[in-house]
């Protein structure tokens, strides 16, 4: 795995030409390849509470696929009196302490996917808002090489929903944003990997997806093949929906 967002140590062996799959696969992290949105939300409680202030489910679902810098600034009107550095610093540190003890609660069938991507040789990038060392710590304890590359919340300027840090992410693998795929779970995520030209699946998992322009809509990813993977994308370079699809895998133009 490369340690920066810049140009990989070594990308795995084009062969999607062959299979029609993407010539890169970038994943979202917080609740599209672990289940740690909770994980955030228990945190932003107890730092407002311990400011004295309240927290609410439905404020925290705001956050949800946010840049930190932002939601610091949220948490910050809600009460809590600390720089936005400060509030970041303690809430991945919070976060981290908690997939050290836990380990990464992976959601269904992205472990298997990613397997399927790497034995395939498919490029595949993190691209998350949680700082390097956060999205470092997830991608030590997947037990395998899963990714070429690691785009974190510290190492682009503008956060999603800006292209940005898809746009990095298919610079520094060398490939056409046309050419890629992105799997989020987030409206936020969602535009900014449709603002970059990325074929997008959402995969909602606290906040619904539907109007926020994802190319497909999947309800999970388990038992997702490489082969689902190539129709969405195909469909969508096509610009047309993919025959015969359930109502959960529809793809718009």
């Amino acid at each position: 795995m490369s340690s920066t967002g810049s140009t990989p140590d070594s990308a795995a062996p084009p062969n999607h030409d062959r299979r029609g799959l993407p010539a890169a696969v970038l994943w979202d992290m917080d609740g599209t390849l672990v289940d740690t949105e909770h994980f955030w939300m228990d945190a932003e409680t107890a730092l407002v509470e311990s400011f004295g202030g309240s927290w609410s489910h439905e404020q925290a679902l705001t956050l949800v696929g946010s840049g930190l810098d932002r939601s610091a600034e949220i948490l910050q009107d809600a009460g809590v009196r600390m720089s936005v550095r400060d509030i970041v610093d303690h809430l991945t540190a919070t976060v981290q302490d908690r997939l050290a003890t836990e380990g990464n609660p992976f959601r269904p069938g992205a472990v298997a996917l990613l397997q399927g991507l790497r034995r395939a040789g498919v490029p595949t990038a993190l691209v998350t808002m949680s700082l390097r060392s956060m999205a470092t710590t997830v991608a030590d304890q997947m037990g395998f090489d899963a990714f070429d590359l690691v785009v974190a919340g510290d190492d682009v300027t503008r956060p999603k929903p800006f292209p940005d840090p898809y746009l990095q992410a298919c610079a520094a693998l060398g490939v056409d944003p046309d050419d890629a795929l992105a799997i989020e779970d987030s409206p936020t995520g969602v535009r900014a990997a449709t603002a970059a030209g990325v074929t997008t699946i959402g995969v909602p998992l606290m906040v619904p997806l539907d109007g926020t322009g994802a190319h497909a809509l999947w309800v999970t990813l388990e038992d997702r093949t490489l082969d689902d993977l190539i129709r969405a994308h195909e469909a969508r370079r096509a610009g047309h929906p993919t025959p015969g699809v359930a109502p959960d895998e529809r793809v718009s133009a």
